[in-house]
């Protein structure tokens, strides 16, 4: 099922992929929190053995993706509204150091790949196709971050970002705030390629706030279920 490179250890390899692949599939809701993730079965699965299994699951407790509780397992973390706003103020935090740092370090080359995000990103949103544009969402966003040219900026990006993946598209609920975000990403592109960097700025703030609100919405009325469900369990037995 693997590939491997020779270059390196075959064994890290495999544990490299085995992290991948369950990373993407937490992050695109397939694993869905709460989801025990017992390595016999993720084993089994993969078609490899648990010691590949464990050392990702390991990986990705340090990432914060998913919690070890002792003598139960490890399971796919669930988000709270607190979280929520902890990641969200974290990317405020990078991603307006990175807008400031995308203008320094503006080429044609990354000028014509933001202005080629959004008008794909326009026309996803004229098609109504949602998951390909929160595709492209993140892409642009990726995009600004690595014109920082701050490596470290981009790697703890993406652990803060991947947290959150799994409820992008619950952010652009409602054709209103689907109208709102293209146009919020025009006039942040716009303000990096013309120099205004703070209005860029401004403006990707109220975007983000407004992404962190929709979700938290969303986990709110999750977590509501969650303990209306246990409270039903409690009744039972």
């Amino acid at each position: 099922m693997f590939n491997t490179d020779p270059v390196r250890p075959i064994a890290d390899t495999i544990k490299q992929q085995v992290y991948q692949i369950i990373k993407d599939k937490i992050c695109k809701g397939e694993y869905s929190p709460g989801k025990w993730l017992q390595e016999k079965e993720l084993a089994n699965e993969f078609k490899v053995s648990r010691s590949p299994v464990r050392e990702a699951l390991r990986q990705l407790a340090s990432d914060g993706l998913v919690v070890e509780i002792p003598h139960k397992g490890v399971f796919v973390k669930r988000i709270t509204s607190k979280d929520i706003e902890d990641i969200f103020d974290v990317r405020v935090l990078l991603e307006s150091y990175a807008i400031k740092k995308a203008y320094e370090n503006l080429t044609e080359e990354n000028k014509n790949a933001l202005t080629d995000y959004v008008s794909k990103l326009t026309q996803a949103h004229e098609e109504g196709n949602l998951h390909l544009y929160i595709e492209l969402d993140t892409k642009l966003h990726n995009l600004i971050i690595d014109m920082s040219g701050n490596s470290v900026l981009k790697t703890t990006y993406e652990k803060v970002h991947s947290m959150i993946q799994q409820f992008r598209i619950y952010s652009l609920t409602g054709k209103q705030r689907f109208d709102e975000s293209v146009v919020e990403h025009q006039d942040i592109v716009n303000g990096i390629i013309s120099g205004n960097v703070d209005e860029a700025d401004q403006i990707n703030k109220t975007h983000l706030r407004l992404a962190k609100e929709k979700i938290q919405e969303y986990i709110t009325r999750l977590e509501s279920t969650h303990q209306d469900l246990e409270k039903v369990i409690v009744h039972n037995t």
